[in-house]
This record gives structure tokens, C-alpha cells and sequence, in this order.
């Protein structure tokens, strides 16, 4: 995964530079000695070991070696005084654990570790679950599996297209358009009447409609009716939506009503491909892109329309733990003025963001595709950016934004990882 390959190339930078990301992990300091209580080791079954320390647990279980605060093993215990196995949320009260707390007993089986705690209550963890949910055992995993790719790659996929019927009245159709989404960043809907009523109705099936200052559903043609060049018949450069706002718009839905004209075509371009280019050739490049917060800025005084939106943020954005990128924020259109990095990194980021858009811009990373009426695509606005090329004639453009969180639980909820 591409997001192994990052910890891999950032670990070897560390060695040649000598500066770290900051989140990445540290390595441990000396052992301590745990005070002489007991026993601060064990025999091991031949899938775990364990050993005692003055604030933590290091556990080995199978491949995996875990370093476990005798705090935070406090404070996610599981027993039904601590937890409600119920509503599956915690029952303890965090504030009132002993911030200098030890364990009196360790016991470790071949399933399970047992902690009695000074006041006699005992904690078990199943081995396994502890395996998943220790921050060495995150590191490992990825929170979204994805298929990066190219046009070649997308289009020998031959990803389908879902029937509206089967999207909106079968859970195997919601789940095969939500597998293709979650995998590929997009996904289309074909067979649907070309109405902005149906394609409220065809997005409602997936999420919560995100009302913005747009309105619910757009509904737009060439008219400048809004201070936005997508509201032109002008080319639009790649690029993500709404980077202005504080938290990006996650799903934007498109359906073209009527054509009546030349041109006009959507361009997609997979941005975690580009930026996993970017990684493997140049990772000081990507590290700054990750590192840098810049301004997004939307001033419209159109009509009835005055905003003025501004959002921060960096290009790339990675989780901390795994190093895994899950959002690009990327608009040259709204970039606002560079205020936010000193002189020194300036000239470095525009290198970098170079090295970003030459990589975004290669003719063998765009998908050109036609979208026609009955034909819905959605978007994952967190990773592929969008454009389209200048047209002729009347173009008739409805869609909404969809938030992201609704998307992902319904794909959770049909056992799909997101």
C-alpha cells in the first residue's frame, strides 16, 4: 500500500536529514525497570510475550509488539461497570483514573491479558482486539482501501455503471455502486430520468443532502448567474470544490439535463495517484505539501449573492499514524494570497506544488468522460478533482454536495470498509 511505502521513504529520510515529521513516532527511550512487585515478566505461549514497565505494558502477539499505557489500558476496559456493551460507549469516567496508575496483577493466556487494578477491579482485553486497536497495530492497517489509477488503468477495470433501479431498490446494487466508489473515487448511475427531482431522489438514497451557500440542489446553465467561472462556458482547469470551506464538501453529484452543443466533456484525475507519484519521487516534496497551510478564499457579490468564505488547510492532508492520505484540497482558482509560511519555504512549496500539478496535469492521468442526460456521476471531492472543457450551445447542469460522513455510514452499514 502506497501508504507503507511513505513510512518506508520517510524513514529513510529521517536517517539523511535528521528531521522528523512530527507525528511520526520517536524511537523508544531506555527500558525502565518496573518497581520490584511481583513479577515484571512472563513465560510466553509461542504467539505472546510480555513485559512489565514503570508506565506500560510491551506485549508481543504474533508479529506485532505493542507498547500499552497502564492508563489508557484503564481507561478502555470493557467490563460492564466501564462500558455500555449496549450503545457501545464508554461509561467510565476518564478524569477519575489514577494518572499514575499500575496494574497490581498481569496475567496473559493464550486469547486474553487480565489487569487487576489497586482498587480490585480486573480488566480483560482479547488478544486479537488489542492486536487492531493498539496504535502499533493502526499503524499497519489502512483505514480506506483504494485503487489508485490512471485512465488506462480505470478503463481497463471496466468499473460498471449501476442501474437507477438496482441503486434505489436493491441493497446489492447500493452496494456494488458504493464498493466502485469507495475503491475508484467514482461512480456512475445510468437509466435515470434527467429531472433535478430524480436526481434529489437518487442522492438522498446514499446521504444527507449538504445545503451550502449554493442552495440544496444547484441547477445551473452559462449564465454568470453566480461569481464562479463554473458558471461560464469557459474550460475549467483541475480541481477540487469548495477548499474555501473550513471542511471541503466530501461527494459532489453531477447530471448533465441537456446538451445542446459541441464540447463540453468532464475531465477526472485520480489526486492520491498524483500525490503517490510525487511520494516515490520526491518525498520532501510531498512532506511540504502535507506540512504547509495555505487559504482558500470565495468573495461573490453577484446579484443577491454576497459571501465571502475562506477556508485553511494544506494540500495534502495524511492521518497521523499511518501516514495515509485521505484528503487533497486543490483549486488554483480560489487559492487565496501565501500569508502563512515564512519567506524561506515559499519558493520550496512552489517547487513542490510544481512537482504536484506537472504530475496532475499528465495526458496518461486523465479520464475524459461525457456525461449526458439519465447518466449521474458521483464524485469523492477528497480525492478526484474535476474539470471540463469549453462548449458550445445550451448545457443545462444539475447536482448537489453530499456529506461525507452519511456516504460512509451507509457503506458501513452495507459491511463495507470506509
Amino acid at each position: 500500500m502506497w501508504c507503507q511505502r511513505l513510512a518506508w521513504l520517510l524513514r529513510g529520510r529521517r536517517g539523511s536529514t535528521g528531521h522528523r515529521w512530527p507525528w511520526l513516532p520517536r524511537r523508544p527511550g531506555p527500558v525502565l525497570a518496573v518497581p520490584a512487585r511481583g513479577h515484571p515478566t512472563a513465560p510466553a505461549s509461542p504467539c505472546c510475550a510480555w513485559q512489565l514497565h514503570r508506565d506500560h505494558l510491551e506485549l508481543r502477539y504474533g508479529s506485532t509488539v505493542m507498547r500499552l499505557d497502564f492508563v489508557w489500558l484503564r481507561d478502555h476496559c470493557r467490563s460492564a461497570s466501564c462500558y455500555n456493551a449496549k450503545t457501545k460507549q464508554r461509561s467510565l469516567d476518564t478524569a477519575s483514573v489514577d494518572l499514575a496508575i499500575q496494574p497490581q496483577a498481569v496475567r496473559v493466556d493464550e486469547t486474553t491479558l487480565f489487569l487487576t487494578w489497586p482498587d480490585g477491579h480486573v480488566t480483560r482485553y482479547g488478544l486479537e482486539w488489542l492486536a487492531r486497536n493498539s496504535y502499533e497495530g493502526q499503524k499497519q492497517q489502512v483505514m480506506h482501501p483504494r485503487i489508485l489509477w490512471n485512465a488506462e488503468i480505470y478503463q481497463q477495470a471496466q468499473v460498471p455503471s449501476i442501474d437507477c433501479q438496482s441503486f434505489l431498490e436493491t441493497d446489492e446494487g447500493l452496494k456494488e455502486f458504493l464498493q466502485n466508489f469507495l475503491l475508484y473515487g467514482i461512480a456512475f448511475v445510468e437509466n435515470v430520468p434527467p429531472t433535478k427531482e430524480d436526481t434529489e431522489f437518487l442522492a438522498k438514497r446514499i446521504s444527507i443532502i449538504r445545503e451550502t451557500i449554493y442552495g440544496r440542489m444547484w441547477y445551473f446553465t452559462s449564465d454568470f448567474s453566480r461569481g464562479d467561472t463554473a458558471y461560464t462556458k469557459l474550460a475549467l482547469d483541475r480541481h477540487t470544490d469548495t477548499t474555501y470551506f473550513q471542511e471541503p464538501c466530501g461527494i459532489q453529484v453531477f447530471h448533465c439535463l441537456k446538451h445542446e452543443g459541441t464540447g463540453g466533456r468532464t475531465l477526472l484525475v485520480d489526486g492520491f495517484h498524483a500525490a503517490e507519484r510525487v511520494l516515490r519521487q520526491a518525498p520532501e516534496h510531498f512532506e511540504l505539501l502535507a506540512k504547509v497551510p495555505l487559504k482558500h478564499e470565495y468573495v461573490e457579490n453577484v446579484g443577491g449573492c454576497h459571501n465571502h468564505m475562506i477556508g485553511v488547510g494544506p494540500v495534502l492532508n495524511v492521518y497521523p499514524w499511518n501516514n495515509e492520505l485521505y484528503l487533497i484540497r486543490y483549486n488554483n482558482y480560489d487559492r487565496a494570497v501565501i500569508n502563512t509560511v515564512p519567506h524561506d519555504v515559499v519558493r520550496r512549496w512552489y517547487h513542490a506544488h510544481r512537482a504536484l500539478t506537472a504530475e496532475l496535469r499528465r495526458p496518461d492521468n486523465e479520464l475524459w468522460v461525457k456525461l449526458k442526460p439519465g447518466k449521474v456521476l458521483f464524485v469523492d471531492n477528497w480525492r478526484v478533482l474535476h474539470g471540463r472543457e469549453a462548449f458550445t450551445g445550451y448545457r443545462q447542469l444539475c447536482g448537489c454536495y453530499l456529506t461525507r460522513d452519511d456516504v460512509l455510514n451507509t457503506a458501513r452499514l452495507l459491511g463495507l470498509q470506509a
